[in-house]
C-alpha cells in the first residue's frame, strides 16, 4: 500500500499497482512523477489525476472520445519509447480539463497536451502535439458548426 495525501481528498491509501509514473513530469510540474487516477463520481466521465509527490497538484482528466470523435493523435516515437509501448493502440489517452469557477459550461480540454498511458507498464507521458490542436477546446460549444459538435464514438492513439 502507498500512503497518499491530497489537499482535495485528505489522506488515503492506494495499491502500489495503481501508481502511474511520469518519468519526465508534466509541463509546469517537473517534480511530480507519481500519480494516481481517482474517480470524480461513478456516474461522471471525469477523473482526477492526483499527484502522490505534491498533495496540491491534481488535474481533472477525461477520455477525449466522450466529446471529440475525430481526435486521433499520432503518438511520437520518443513518447512511445518513454512509456515502453510498441503499439499505440495499447495506450490510454486522456486530456486535461480546465473548469472555470462559477461556470461549468465553460469547461475546456487541452487537446494539444494529452496524457498517454501504458496500462501494462504504468508509465505515462504528456505529449505536446502540433498547433493544429487547441489548448482550450470547449466541451460545451455554444455556436460551433454541426460538423464540430461533440459526439461520443471511440478515440484512438496512433
Amino acid at each position: 500500500m502507498v500512503q497518499c495525501h491530497s489537499t482535495r481528498f485528505g489522506a488515503f491509501s492506494i495499491q502500489e499497482e495503481s501508481v502511474l509514473t511520469v518519468p519526465t513530469g508534466l509541463l509546469g510540474f517537473p517534480d511530480s512523477h507519481r500519480f494516481v487516477i481517482l474517480d470524480h463520481d461513478t456516474e461522471a466521465p471525469f477523473k482526477w489525476f492526483q499527484s502522490i509527490d505534491e498533495p496540491a497538484v491534481a488535474f481533472v482528466i477525461m477520455d477525449p472520445a466522450v466529446f471529440h470523435a475525430s481526435y486521433d493523435i499520432q503518438v511520437p516515437a520518443d513518447a512511445m519509447a518513454e512509456v515502453k509501448a510498441t503499439d499505440s493502440d495499447d495506450l490510454i489517452v486522456s486530456v486535461v480539463l480546465t473548469i472555470p469557477s462559477g461556470d461549468p459550461t465553460g469547461i475546456t480540454a487541452n487537446l494539444r497536451g494529452p496524457l498517454v498511458m501504458n496500462p501494462r507498464t504504468k508509465l505515462c507521458k504528456q505529449v505536446v502535439l502540433s498547433d493544429d490542436y487547441p489548448t482550450r477546446y470547449p466541451l460545451f460549444p455554444q455556436s460551433q458548426p454541426a460538423a464540430l459538435q461533440p459526439v461520443s464514438p471511440a478515440c484512438s492513439a496512433r
